[in-house]
């Protein structure tokens, strides 16, 4: 639930291509290059690199195929792939596409040349600005004079060096499927499940922008994929185990974009719908809680996204009710939230959120938030200067009010307690 810190329906497939179902990075030329020379490479190759690049953007973007075509070397299985990664771009509504690359970085191999690449994307209508990323090429000559074409996109040693984190348009086929205010990268296994889920976002960014006071765009990109590849590759995660985690939420760019984890696609109902909107919250909220403790911003994330429900529909961990029973002495800190307690922790922090609203008014946690993002700030001093509290005395309310809701005729199965998954997202 925890977001990274510094994020007609049908995009009709341009071109019926044969695509293969491997990963597009687990291409030919995935060996070590050389070492590089003593000598930079000739200016005329940087020339012939550059040329490529830009032969291979102009192509996407003019959605030309034989063009695209004509940009590739290496063997089979490379331009198969490389084919598929094509028919994926030309998919995405690209506002901006193309590619730099620094001439220094040119390392010969053997006949060819390895280049680190950055790619420059922004998708229309979702991406404010472009968001841009590294990668390592390998280009070789044509039996055209000054000519270069591409041969790979992976060199996996410099990858995990400099943790390049592919996209799935990257990894394999997608299907994109588009909402109002919503992009939906699905895989043929998933695409299913694209029209409840746009739907469940579209209702979510409505209910989101109800309680969120900040401006932003009411749009978000979706990574709703069955293959967990993508979701297991991000870093920094809570937990540190992002199939623990039924949704992230990561930085794109100046963006936050969420990917769900393959087991909540299929499942929708109003869980899964609480579950976009606590996502959704991290997206809306953006860079304001940068300087925030986690407690406050995982608590208003789960303060959102319970507000459309009733209240007997607000489920509650467990885990929360038995640590509000046993009594918090403190809210926790943020090197601790995502422990093996982190299902107690989501409960304390939504209530602690809960009794300021309910002890201020619904802008009080707001309000809180701009306190304590400003930077150099002290919680401690901000919460006993400005609202006669403190992490202790919030962790004990939320307890009170935990113990309150959920505690009399909870019976032998909880009653209103659940123990649903962890509802998890990477720095906000």
């Amino acid at each position: 639930m925890s977001s990274t810190r510094r994020s007609p329906r049908t995009v009709a497939v341009l071109l019926a291509l044969s695509l293969t179902g491997s990963a597009l990075t687990a291409c030919g030329g995935d060996r070590a290059p050389a070492a590089a020379p003593a000598s930079p490479a000739p200016a005329d190759v940087a020339v012939a690199v550059d040329e490529a690049l830009a032969a291979r953007s102009d192509a996407v973007n003019a959605a030309d195929v034989d063009a695209f075509t004509r940009t590739l070397g290496g063997g089979r299985r490379f331009r198969e792939q490389q084919q598929t990664w094509y028919a994926n771009l030309t998919q995405l509504p690209l506002a901006r596409f193309r590619y730099r690359f620094d001439p220094a970085s040119l390392v010969r191999d053997g006949h060819g040349y390895w280049a680190t690449v950055e790619e420059v994307m922004q998708l229309d209508g979702y991406d404010a600005a472009p968001v841009a990323t590294r990668d390592r090429f390998r280009f070789v000559p044509t039996g055209e004079s000054g000519r270069m074409r591409l041969a790979s996109v992976t060199d996996r040693r410099w990858e995990a060096k400099h943790r390049v984190q592919q996209q799935p348009w990257d990894l394999g086929p997608i299907e994109v499927r588009a909402g109002a205010g919503v992009l939906g990268i699905f895989d043929p296994d998933s695409a299913d499940a694209a029209g409840s889920l746009l739907t469940s976002v579209e209702a979510g960014i409505s209910d989101v922008s109800a309680w969120v006071p900040y401006d932003w765009t009411r749009t978000v990109v979706v990574y709703a994929l069955s293959d967990r590849t993508f979701l297991d590759g991000l870093e920094d995660v809570p937990g540190d185990d992002p199939g623990d985690l039924d949704a992230v939420s990561f930085p794109a760019g100046d963006g936050t974009r969420f990917v769900l984890n393959p087991r909540v696609i299929d499942d929708p109902g109003p869980a899964r719908d609480r579950l976009v909107r606590h996502e959704l919250t991290h997206v809306a909220v953006g860079s304001h809680d940068d300087q925030a403790p986690v407690w406050l911003s995982e608590g208003l994330a789960e303060w959102v996204s319970v507000r459309p429900l009733a209240p007997e529909d607000r489920r509650l961990p467990g885990a929360a009710l038995r640590a509000a029973e046993a009594g918090a002495g403190d809210l926790p800190d943020d090197a601790s939230f995502n422990d093996d307690d982190s299902q107690a922790h989501y409960g304390l922090a939504w209530w602690a959120v809960e009794y300021v609203a309910d002890s201020y008014g619904d802008d009080a946690p707001w309000l809180l938030l701009d306190a304590l993002a400003e930077p150099g700030v002290d919680p401690g001093d901000v919460l006993r200067d400005q609202f006669a509290t403190s992490t202790k005395d919030l962790a004990q309310q939320a307890d009170r009010m935990i113990l309150a809701t959920y505690a009399a005729g909870s019976g032998d199965d909880g009653g209103l307690v659940s123990t649903p998954g962890s509802e998890e997202s990477v720095g906000s």
